[in-house]
């Protein structure tokens, strides 16, 4: 996501071809993407160089850091079923386009099928709106407009913004803030009747495609969920339980006597809040301990691998003496006056008694020693007490179909009493919010929602002003000598007001993701499956907002409110002012589908951020609890990445028509490919997704291109009328209307079948008793559903418990012998990354 932004702030805040302060540089409003737009065949050059940079050098070092981007293959026991890519410079591109779906199934999961399929039907549909926009419509544009779509110097797709006027588009001219577009009516009119037949028939091709995708991943969902048998696919979560049914033996009771089947175990959630609280102490003080004795020891590392990133570690010392006895009859950690080979002082530390006390100085060691010990003993006694239980539980079923009978079924007349929802997986549920209140829970989740619609709507305000203050001319309102001293230099004012306006927006809109998912674990969800979903709705809200709606309906954030105030006294104002604005930000959207496909996805197949940022990782790990979460595949966030795609297809179906879309079109479709190739890669080989797959985000996919569809249609109605054919505009209402029943019939079929599993697709949930035969029937096309899935194989062995219950206290990591360490961590020291010598959990 941050590389996006990085590519929006270069578009938003670049040179815009002005090339130095003079131009009309110094008067642009930093929030008007047209003024940053540079012109297409530089864009294109850049974008190229950047692109095919990134990508030769992830061929060369694919072959030398296979820790890094074979992370996934090597440390997943899910990717085994992986073919083996080819060590060759580009030998791995056919083999991996050669991986099929049924391999994308079990290797990563129903999520990744889902994310994958999206890319693949977008590049059909992609592909039929520009065979016909080449082959029909750049035609009809150079015959009766004179513009073809392809030079990039004709009006509607000039980088002219210095006049007072926005730039000319398909038939229009600007308009003023206080006046409404008034269209110039064309002469003849009769070849506008292409716009409206291929309104029509673009629609079809894209409600077509949607359904034909729609009806496969249904398939594709019910057969292999309906041969899933985890502890989460049979068990329910029940929320609204009543008091005297929060208690496991009379909630089994109760849940046995509905007759839909078996119960094998419940859990009721109670108020854990003192006990996780003492875990998290604990956790803190067992890393400072863990810190404190990586000090003492000199902090030794293994030399580097040449799988690893090339930073030389220094060379391990003298190992630790050997461990006798029995570990678990040791006590936690070595006295302190014992004899250590290490030659050097033992750390410490200011113990204070009081808030101005001097303090003094003890033991590191000793001292988080000493605490630790007295945790684990208030851990172990409060473990024991009876903690008072709260209105939700995990009931475990005997069969899968049992838990679908009860989460599809009303379990009791009252409102908001025991209302059964499918759980969620053992390790993906965060259960400090477990017993949170749901009043707690609906406060939370509205005072957040209306913090982000805030947020995303004024967001842009600080990002224009702080880079609007970034030129000579606001610079010399404060410091006239500074001014000065930047305009007589043309390399340093250039700096200042094209690349540091850029960083700017960069660290400003690189936050935005991260704030929203930190937002949505603050609004009390149970599952990170759950916030993720979240994530995906809130960062395609502000990224549609943002790059879309902000710059087409309201030209520039300082003209929003005068455009909402005419829109309250004409209705219509808003559908004629992105239909006039469309032409003028065709460029800008050009260059960023054409900077994102070509550009940046090669640079998100290098996994730049990761490269970047593991030096200052490597400098801030200590312990070798801190190295073996450095070794740890990165996580694939669907939040981060799913939006900006969706974005992308709204624009090429919104630009399809127009003189320039057929341009868009093109880089659409390379944009779909390469991201296609790019993310496949990354989620079989390099990235891990750890939350229970389920393909959920297809319906929220749906929805959001359903918008795309009513808005490219709007667009194009509110079009035709501008150009003096109103009958025609008239026409399509019908269409918006057949495409709003479409969007509903769509929502009452398939969203069920998309959130529950079919009894009729349950053929055995028993995985003892499932047929060893292949099921090629169906959309699913020859996949394989007989083996183990990938939840199948991370869920083994899981429980519906709060792990601070039950969990062992963990001990201390120290340096030990590197066969030690290889006991303890061989994925880590198998994916190559320098880590320490060994590690050696000491436990009590």
């Amino acid at each position: 996501m941050g590389i996006h932004d990085y590519a929006y702030s270069v578009l938003l805040a670049g040179d815009g071809g002005g090339g130095g302060s003079d131009g009309c540089h110094k008067d642009r409003d930093f929030t008007d993407p047209r003024s940053g737009t540079q012109d297409l065949v530089t864009q294109l050059a850049l974008s190229t160089a950047m692109g095919m940079s990134a990508f030769l050098s992830f061929c060369v070092l694919r072959q030398k850091w296979t820790g890094l981007y074979g992370a996934r293959k090597k440390q997943m026991k899910q990717a085994a079923i992986l073919p083996e890519l080819p060590e060759s410079l580009f030998g791995w591109i056919p083999a991996l386009y050669k991986i099929g779906d049924e391999e994308v199934l079990h290797a990563a999961g129903l999520d990744a099928y889902v994310f994958l399929g999206f890319f693949k039907m977008s590049m059909k549909m992609v592909s039929v709106f520009t065979f016909f926009g080449l082959v029909v419509m750049t035609p009809i544009h150079w015959k009766y407009e004179g513009k073809s779509g392809f030079d990039f110097h004709l009006p509607g797709y000039t980088n002219d913004t210095c006049g007072d006027k926005p730039m000319h588009t398909w038939g229009l001219d600007g308009f003023s803030d206080d006046e409404k577009p008034k269209p110039e009516v064309p002469t003849h009119t009769a070849w506008l009747t292409s716009y409206l037949v291929f309104v029509y028939f673009f629609t079809g091709v894209a409600l077509y495609y949607l359904y034909e995708q729609t009806q496969k991943v249904v398939d594709v969902r019910q057969k292999y969920l309906g041969r899933q048998s985890t502890i989460t696919d049979r068990t329910i979560r029940l929320s609204g339980i009543p008091g005297h049914l929060r208690h496991e033996d009379q909630l089994k009771k109760f849940m046995e006597g509905l007759r839909i089947g078996k119960v094998e175990n419940v859990t009721v959630c109670r108020d854990w809040n003192e006990l996780d609280k003492m875990m998290s102490k604990r956790m803190g003080t067992l890393r400072q301990l863990e810190e404190a004795w990586t000090v003492f020891q000199g902090g030794r590392r293994v030399e580097r691998s040449q799988a690893t990133l090339p930073f030389v570690q220094p060379a391990p010392p003298s190992p630790l003496p050997n461990e006798q006895g029995d570990q678990e009859s040791q006590p936690l950690l070595a006295g302190g006056n014992e004899d250590t080979p290490y030659g050097r002082k033992r750390p410490t530390i200011t113990k204070r008694s009081g808030w101005f006390s001097r303090g003094e100085k003890v033991d590191a060691i000793e001292h988080f020693t000493s605490l630790l010990e007295e945790l684990d003993g208030s851990i172990m006694e409060t473990r024991q007490k009876e903690f008072k239980p709260v209105p939700m539980a995990f009931v475990t079923m005997d069969s899968v179909a049992a838990a679908q009978m009860a989460v599809q079924a009303l379990l009791d007349p009252n409102p908001l009493s025991l209302i059964a929802n499918l759980a969620p997986a053992p390790h993906d549920i965060v259960w400090q919010n477990t017993y949170i209140s749901r009043r707690q829970r609906i406060v939370r989740m509205w005072i957040i929602t209306i913090f982000i619609g805030i947020l995303t709507i004024c967001w842009l305000f600080p990002v224009g002003t702080l880079a609007g203050l970034l030129n000579i001319k606001s610079i010399r309102r404060v410091w006239p000598w500074l001014a000065d001293a930047l305009a007589s230099n043309s390399v340093v004012s250039s700096l200042v007001q094209n690349t540091l306006p850029t960083i700017v927006l960069t660290l400003l809109n690189v936050a935005v993701p991260y704030i929203y998912d930190w937002l949505s674990n603050m609004q009390g969800m149970i599952s990170q499956a759950d916030v993720e979903r979240s994530v995906i709705s809130k960062n395609f809200f502000f990224t549609f907002f943002n790059l879309f709606l902000v710059f087409t309906v309201f030209g520039t954030v300082s003209d929003m409110y005068n455009v909402l105030k005419d829109s309250l006294k004409d209705s219509t104002t808003i559908a004629y002012r992105l239909a006039s604005s469309l032409g003028s930000f065709a460029p800008f959207y050009t260059n960023l589908i054409m900077l994102q496909g070509i550009g940046m996805f090669p640079f998100r197949l290098l996994e730049f951020g990761s490269v970047a940022l593991y030096p200052i990782s490597l400098m801030g790990s200590k312990t070798p609890r801190d190295f073996a979460q450095l070794v740890s595949p990165p996580v694939f966030q669907y939040g981060f990445y799913l939006p900006q795609p969706i974005l992308v297809l709204i624009l090429c179906l919104v630009y399809s028509l127009l003189p320039s879309g057929t341009v868009m079109l093109g880089f659409g479709l390379i944009y779909f490919s390469f991201g296609y190739f790019t993310y496949k890669y990354q989620l079989l080989y390099a990235m891990d997704h750890p939350r229970h797959a389920t393909g959920k985000s297809w319906p929220m996919i749906c929805y959001r291109i359903f918008v795309g569809l009513l808005l490219f249609q709007g667009s194009m109605a509110a079009l035709l009328s501008l150009q003096g054919a109103i009958i025609r505009g008239i026409l399509i209402f019908p269409l918006i209307g057949a495409t709003t029943w479409a969007w509903w019939f769509f929502q009452k079929s398939f969203s069920p079948l998309m959130s529950y599993i079919a009894l009729r697709s349950l053929h055995d949930p028993d995985p003892r008793n499932r047929s060893r035969s292949r099921d090629g029937s169906g959309s699913g096309g020859g996949v394989e559903y007989d083996r183990e899935t990938v939840d199948e194989s991370r869920e083994m062995g899981s429980k519906f418990v709060n792990p601070n219950l039950v969990s062992e206290l963990q001990g201390v990591w120290l340096h030990a012998e590197r066969h030690v360490a290889e006991l303890a961590l061989p994925a880590a020291l198998e994916a190559g990354f320098p880590i320490s010598t060994g590690i050696l959990p000491v436990r009590r």
